[in-house]
């Protein structure tokens, strides 16, 4: 097994740190796409364009200004094996579609783990800025800056009607995607949920899962981002989205209070009742692990229980997905054996 110092500890160096409004917002999250001029997308690419491109890249590393933001180590796919990729993702330093790329891709990773800079995935190109709490103005302004240096160096495929062009359609024009990570149980507890979902697609905007398209929201935790790249500038996507984030955490904060207010009781006993499971399970599966610990979240929040360190919670968001047991304890497990030893862990971080 593989010692890739980013897969040994749970918790990135910039998720310690403190942000804007972290009782609801868990993260930010910036991401730039782009690609190369003259060079065909990475799923028409061969080896060899790929190598290419890869190489090309690299040059980038060099430079000074990008060196201001701290040292950027290279990590080759090639050289991974199946558990290290998907504890890279399930960190979110990695896409699942550049877990599954055999064809010379790459991420360049900062120190702290806030920037992560992915090559030959869907694009050529893609520019990660991550953040805690509500800050994704200033994950922007860093990812537009490092999207600057490499501008600098190499030439995009760019359109001047259609914007900077990319594998995926629906990320032609801006080729950004911002998004936050919210922690909503109160919303979901009073049934108002699917309505303030169904509000935020009426604005351009989309909800998914913890891991993006395609996964399923779990533990009450959404992502929201944009969904339009073209036809709209940078600022006006990371404004929109601002915007309606700030509604939805006032939408939240309003119905914690009435949770709080109307059955503080009911709210002590669901808190304390996943606190004691989670800290006395011989079993418990991954889905029913998110929901304890977003009850014990929420606990924290509302000051119903001040014993679990909020550093820990998103510690054991991390360490309990499958690919981080499977690294902790040395070995591929069965589902089972996986509900086992995530009880396991979670009982000794409660303890301590």
């Amino acid at each position: 097994m593989s010692k890739l110092r980013f897969t040994e500890q749970p918790l990135s160096e910039w998720m310690r740190r403190e942000g804007k409004q972290s009782d609801i917002v868990i993260s930010s999250r910036v991401r730039i796409a782009r690609n190369l001029q003259h060079q065909p997308f990475p799923m028409l690419a061969t080896n060899q364009q790929s190598e290419e491109v890869l190489k090309q890249l690299q040059t980038v590393l060099s430079d000074e200004r990008l060196k201001s933001y701290g040292k950027l180590h290279p990590v080759l796919l090639a050289d991974l094996d199946e558990l290290d990729k998907r504890v890279l993702v399930e960190k979110h330093l990695i896409s699942p579609n550049l877990a599954n790329e055999s064809r010379s891709g790459a991420v360049f990773i900062s120190e702290d783990e806030s920037l992560s800079i992915m090559v030959n995935e869907e694009d050529h190109l893609r520019i990660q800025c991550l953040y805690p709490g509500f800050q994704v103005q200033e994950a922007w302004e860093k990812a537009t800056a490092i999207d600057d240096i490499f501008e600098a160096h190499v030439d995009y495929a760019f359109d001047d009607r259609r914007g900077y062009l990319t594998s995926c359609p629906t990320n032609v024009g801006t080729g950004l995607r911002a998004s936050v990570m919210m922690h909503l149980p109160a919303l979901v507890l009073t049934q108002q949920i699917s309505r303030i979902l169904s509000a935020v697609s009426q604005v351009g905007l989309t909800v998914r899962g913890i891991y993006g398209e395609g996964s399923e929201a779990t533990g009450n935790l959404f992502q929201i981002s944009n969904q339009i790249t073209l036809g709209q500038s940078e600022a006006e996507i990371i404004e929109n989205l601002y915007g309606v984030v700030l509604q939805i955490i006032q939408h939240e904060k309003t119905a914690r209070e009435k949770l709080i207010g109307e059955s503080r009781l009911r709210m002590v006993d669901r808190v304390m009742r996943s606190y004691g499971i989670l800290s006395h399970a011989a079993i418990i599966d991954s889905k029913e692990a998110a929901q304890r610990l977003s009850d014990v979240r929420l606990g924290v929040d509302l000051g119903l229980i001040d014993s679990v360190p909020t550093e820990v919670l998103n510690e054991l968001n991390v360490l309990t997905q499958p690919g981080f047991l499977q690294k902790k304890f040395s070995g591929s497990m069965s589902p089972g054996e996986r509900d086992m030893y995530r009880a396991k862990l979670i009982r000794e971080r409660m303890g301590k």
